[in-house]
């Protein structure tokens, strides 16, 4: 199925020149855990203000923050009584291996095969770059929005957000909005319209154990003292349950059963093993027992281990028992579990198996996120729907998303539903080596962008019925 040309409409499709325009984007290595690139960051939230001022954007500024720059703009509708759309996202990008990259260099991006290779191409400036051209696309037949328009794209996305609390308290005035849209997340397929509905939350810990004062030589004392790495692999193997279920206590008793548009649009979304497999480069779908992958990626919960750490890594082991071991820790939460209660819950359950050989630290960041999900009878979901099914030419279903999105914090701050759209795939390669956006899926997110400013500024296009 191929997504209907937006040719006629100026800044619309992303041809050569609009290419050129997120390569020189792309090119600046804004990876906001490095302070070393600290004033990449800072090069890169330039770019972007200069960019939305050259789409005409009336307002478009840094915002500051104790950390790293965020960029702020709006323009407003031509008829004050229009709704207003807040769009957030990011503009830094996560960091980088060079000798992992094979394509291209990671900040030297290329366009091969329908493809524009680099760090950050898909996640996420792609996809802010899709709603300029969406905007400058809309732009075409008028002076002004048909809806007041205003983007907040942060530069500490991929640390934490540390600092999005105090934007949305210090800024509410001018952020508020009747619909929100978090523009970092990802499309199921270019052949399958669907609509992200609900995202994930997220619960990150990091587990210190210690089991010596200091590395000892094997020798010396195997078999009789305490190994940190082997309890840390006892306690992740305690994680979860033969059948895939999380063993916290009490993680299942706000589980939620998937709402009734979710399930269906779960079950009507093909799936093939072999596709998925390659896309995201995975051997298998072990996990929680009874429910499909799509299941498990948009209606379940989950907990993973993202990385372990025990022992020499910068030289060989040398029989050495490590005195220290560690784990990242990441939990996947659905509706309606609540982040701070797992964050608990993952507290008991490590006092449930501590060992008295062995000292335990537990770090919980603040950065948790609560699930969300859009209210179903949202107007702007309504909106949204239409404006992805006319970009594919097909009705569009309902589906949620794997991963996490400060959706919940976008939606108290503003007192709005939250939307989700975005330009990804699956096989876009997010903070690995080799990240690529497809051109595809570009255009396909500047054609139902621009129609969904039509959409939402149609009488009854905003907001949720009362």
């Amino acid at each position: 199925m191929s997504p209907p040309s937006t040719a006629g409409a100026r800044g619309a499709v992303p041809d050569e020149n609009a290419l050129a325009e997120l390569a020189e984007w792309v090119a600046i290595a804004s990876v906001s855990s490095d302070p070393d690139r600290a004033r990449d960051v800072r090069r890169s939230a330039g770019w972007l203000v200069e960019a939305l001022r050259r789409t005409g954007f009336p307002r478009a500024e840094p915002w500051e923050t104790d950390g790293l720059p965020a960029v702020y703009a709006s323009w407003p509708a031509a008829d004050p009584g229009a709704p207003a759309l807040l769009v957030y996202s990011h503009h830094d990008v996560h960091a980088v291996d060079p000798s992992e990259w094979r394509v291209a260099e990671a900040f030297v991006p290329l366009v091969r095969d329908g493809r524009l290779h680099g760090r950050g191409a898909s996640d996420a400036k792609g996809q802010v770059m899709s709603h300029l051209w969406a905007v400058r696309a809309h732009l075409a037949r008028r002076t002004a929005p048909a809806v007041t328009v205003k983007y907040l794209m942060e530069g500490e996305e991929e640390v934490g957000s540390v600092h999005l609390a105090d934007l949305l308290s210090e800024h509410a005035e001018d952020l508020s909005a009747d619909v929100v849209m978090v523009s970092d997340s990802m499309l199921w397929s270019l052949d399958e319209p669907t609509v992200c509905a609900a995202v994930r939350g997220s619960v990150t810990a990091t587990l210190g154990i210690r089991g010596a004062e200091r590395d000892v030589h094997s020798g010396a004392v195997s078999g009789a003292a305490a190994n940190a790495a082997v309890e840390l692999c006892r306690l992740v193997d305690l994680l979860s349950d033969a059948s895939g279920r999380v063993t916290l206590p009490g993680f299942y008793d706000a589980v939620a059963a998937p709402a009734p548009d979710l399930r269906a649009g779960v079950g009507a979304v093909p799936f093939d093993l072999a596709d998925w497999q390659a896309a995201t480069g995975t051997f298998g779908t072990p996990g929680e027992a009874g429910f499909t992958a799509p299941e498990r990626l948009w209606v379940r919960p989950s907990a993973e281990v993202a990385r372990l750490t025990a022992g020499r890594t910068d030289a060989p082991a040398l029989g050495l028992i490590p005195a220290e071991a560690s784990a990242d820790l990441l939990f996947r939460l659905v509706p309606d579990q609540r982040a701070d209660h797992v964050a608990d819950q993952l507290r008991a359950w490590l006092d449930l198996h501590r060992q008295p050989c062995f000292t335990y630290d537990l770090e919980i960041p603040p950065t948790i996120s609560d699930p969300y999900r859009t209210p179903p009878d949202a107007r702007a979901l309504t909106a949204l729907t239409r404006a992805v099914g006319h970009a594919y030419g097909a009705p569009a279903g309902h589906v949620g998303n794997g991963g996490a999105a400060p959706g919940a914090q976008l939606a108290r701050a503003c007192d709005a539903p939250v939307l989700f759209f975005g330009t990804g795939l699956p096989g876009d390669r997010w903070h690995g080596p080799d990240e690529r956006v497809e051109v595809g899926a570009l255009r396909l997110g500047v054609s139902a962008l621009a129609r969904f400013l039509d959409e939402l500024s149609a009488p009854g296009g905003a907001g949720t019925p009362s």
